[in-house]
Parts: C-alpha cells; sequence; structure tokens
C-alpha cells in the first residue's frame, strides 16, 4: 500500500493525497543499523562550514492529545495560540488589539486569511500544519511550503531590508550568521495577517525575527520575538521546534482547487 499524507489546515477543506516519491529513501541521511533516520546524530555543514538547514521540516507538536493535523500527529504547538506559554490576561495588547481578538473569538475566527485560501505570514508559516522545505546556498535561504505551493526568500548577501516596501503577506528578509545560529529579519507586513489560529493580530509596523539553530540532525530550533509596539506594549517571544521529515517530497497542496467553506460565511 503506497503512504499517504493527510493535510490540514485551520477551516480549510481536509484534502488526502497519494503521490510521487514520498516514499523514495533520502540520500546523505545517517541511519541506524536498521535503516531508519537518526535524527540525533551530528547536525550537517555546508561547504563554506555554516550549519546547512536544508531539508524538509515539520513543526512539533505540544502534546499528544492537541488537535490533529498532518500525518496525524498534533498540530504543532504555537499554530493556534502564540501566547499558550503566558498566564491567563497577561497578553500585553494595547486596547484596540485586544478589543479586535476578542472579536475574532466571538465569530469563531470566520475571518481568518486560510479560510479564504490568503497565504499564511511570518511567523505563522513557523508552525504551519503541512511541512515546509529549506533550501540553502551560500546567499540565499529559501523556504518552500507546500501549503499553496508557495514560498518565501531570505537573503544573506548584506543587502538592508527595503525602506519602502509594498506590503506584503511575508514582510522581507534578511539574515546573518551569529555562530551556529542564522539570525533573520523581517519588516514590510500588511496588516491583515494572523499571528495564530485563534486570530493574535498584528500591525503594518510588525519585526520579527527568528534565530534557526539546528542543534542536531533531526531537529531545529526556531526561536521567535514579535515586535510589534502598536499591537503589543512588549515583544512576544517563543521557540518553535522543527522535527526533520526523512524520505518523503513536498506534495501540491491547492487550497482554492477544492475550497468550498468561504460561501458559507456571513458578511464575507
Amino acid at each position: 500500500m503506497k503512504k499517504t499524507r493527510l493535510m490540514v489546515s485551520a477551516l480549510m477543506l481536509t484534502v488526502a493525497a497519494t503521490g510521487q516519491w514520498i516514499n523514495h529513501r533520502t540520500a546523505g541521511i545517517p541511519r541506524a543499523k536498521d535503516g531508519k533516520p537518526n535524527l540525533t546524530a551530528r547536525a550537517p555543514r555546508s561547504k563554506d562550514g555554516r550549519p546547512d538547514l536544508s531539508g524538509i521540516w515539520h513543526g512539533e507538536s505540544a502534546t499528544s492529545d492537541a488537535p490533529e493535523g498532518t500525518n496525524g500527529d498534533a498540530l504543532p504547538k504555537y499554530f493556534l495560540d502564540i501566547t499558550r506559554d503566558l498566564p491567563p490576561g497577561d497578553v500585553p495588547f494595547q486596547p484596540w488589539a485586544a478589543d479586535l481578538y476578542e472579536e475574532r473569538k466571538a465569530s469563531f475566527g470566520k475571518d481568518d486569511p486560510i479560510s479564504r485560501c490568503l497565504p499564511l505570514g511570518v511567523p505563522r508559516s513557523d508552525a504551519d500544519g503541512v511541512p515546509m522545505k529549506i533550501v540553502q546556498t551560500r546567499n540565499l535561504v529559501a523556504i518552500l511550503q507546500e501549503g499553496d505551493a508557495s514560498f518565501r526568500q531570505i537573503f544573506l548577501d548584506g543587502r538592508p531590508l527595503p525602506t519602502e516596501p509594498q506590503p506584503s503577506w511575508r514582510g522581507y528578509s534578511v539574515g546573518k550568521w551569529e555562530g551556529d545560529a542564522l539570525i533573520v529579519e523581517t519588516r514590510g507586513f500588511r496588516d491583515r495577517g494572523w499571528l495564530d489560529g485563534f486570530g493574535h493580530p498584528h500591525s503594518d509596523v510588525l519585526r520579527v525575527v527568528e534565530r534557526f539553530r539546528r542543534r542536531d540532525f533531526g531537529h531545529m530550533d526556531i526561536q521567535i520575538m514579535i515586535d510589534d509596539p502598536k499591537t503589543y506594549r512588549r515583544p512576544l517571544t517563543y521557540t518553535q521546534i522543527q522535527v526533520l521529515m526523512a524520505d518523503t517530497e513536498l506534495m501540491e497542496l491547492v487550497c482554492n482547487e477544492n475550497e468550498r467553506d468561504s460561501k458559507h460565511f456571513v458578511g464575507r
């Protein structure tokens, strides 16, 4: 029987798919005697000596009883709530943001951009319920998201962030290495994005700083700081762990192809 992968993302239609290459043995992966990938082996390095972040990754879940997503695994830890580690009532909302968050809760998240097949923003894509593929070169890290076959570029060539960017869902990203960590700064967002499935908002001055660190072959930490003084009185921080997916490949997932939800939304 061919292996299948189940893909679920918030209000999007559930899609079951069977495709090529999801059972193809990935070259270069260290393995135990039984042939299974050794995910605790030493992290690989590129020719220039930097840690190599390349691979297909999936966000690690919080607990075994969390809502299910890709592959039947529990959804990544911060997919639904980036403030889950804060005590109740301790989210540093600005007043307007607190009101908007409550409105989104009351409407059961019907205005979530992904319910209308709009892109995930940053850093929400770090905890997406479908895989991402990192392709690393000397001057560029490209992140290919399985969801809607979308992409993100992180430039490592020393260019500055644009001073008057056209606002975008994923912003504009530049990075640099500090030891074994890749530090990425992203700005230039449009203000329609949601930071998580529960609807934590952000504004157009959102600044995201991510610290990518591959601590062994099969595990990568993405330490995230959200700095948005229009929306939050102080920065928010959390760390989403990514786990390597071996012997598989990205599959095509096009939300609009079978989307049937939005016509039922009131006040669309």
